[in-house]
């Protein structure tokens, strides 16, 4: 009497089940791990936030310690303008990412950009947003526009003083009386021989005049004496 052997096959099913939830399970757990890379937990300014003033620098802390290294963390805080308020390279003290800024900053809206390298040696990036309230941009000095020097060599280049006139002293006036007092005199002097010598001419012809009549005998009013 011969013995025969059954052989059970075990049904496949179950085996494939299990093999497709392995394979859901790879699947999934590969995005896990590769998403669980160091996150950002805070900043300061907080994102959405309103400060009074642009702060002297900017801090950002993550959940575990960066891997740091030249170009490994980078922070870009920009204005309302698209400029720049950073001043100088960030560092990393473990956790804490800190990025000093400008001193001088206008109010308004400001972006802040940022990357790191996680501990899994993956790098991750961010952004966001924070307000300012108040400047502290320094207002302008007025200059003056042109020195004391200058604007007194323009005053002396467009208005010279006037030159005084000048008055005629006493000894002038003094001189100037004698010398009208000369020229008087003068004149009256030439006068005085005019009139001197008119006078010495008639006088001169009557005597002549009175000396023709004497020696004219027929003349009836000579005073001659007559012949007897």
């Amino acid at each position: 009497m011969s013995v025969k052997t059954v052989a059970h096959r075990r049904p496949l099913v179950p085996v494939a089940l299990a093999a497709a939830l392995l394979t859901a399970f790879l699947l999934f757990a590969a995005p896990l791990s590769a998403s669980a890379h160091d996150s950002i937990l805070g900043s300061s300014p907080e994102a959405d936030s309103t400060v009074d003033t642009l702060p002297a620098e900017l801090t950002l802390t993550f959940s575990a310690k960066l891997i740091d290294g030249e170009g490994a963390t980078e922070v870009v805080v920009t204005d309302a303008s698209g400029a720049s308020v950073t001043d100088g390279d960030a560092s990393v003290d473990g956790a804490i990412v800190t990025q000093p800024l400008v001193s001088e900053a206008a109010a308004g809206a400001y972006h802040v950009i940022w990357k790191i390298v996680s501990s899994d040696g993956h790098p991750t990036s961010g952004e966001f947003d924070f307000t300012v309230a108040n400047s502290t941009v320094a207002a302008p000095t007025a200059e003056p526009t042109s020195t004391p020097e200058a604007t007194a060599s323009a005053e002396a280049t467009v208005a010279p003083a006037a030159t005084p006139t000048p008055q005629p002293s006493e000894s002038a006036e003094d001189g100037s009386s004698a010398t009208t007092w000369i020229w008087l005199l003068a004149i009256a002097g030439v006068l005085a021989a005019a009139v001197a010598g008119v006078v010495a001419v008639a006088l001169k012809g009557r005597a002549r005049d009175a000396g023709t009549a004497a020696a004219d005998p027929s003349d009836p009013d000579s005073d001659a004496p007559s012949e007897r």
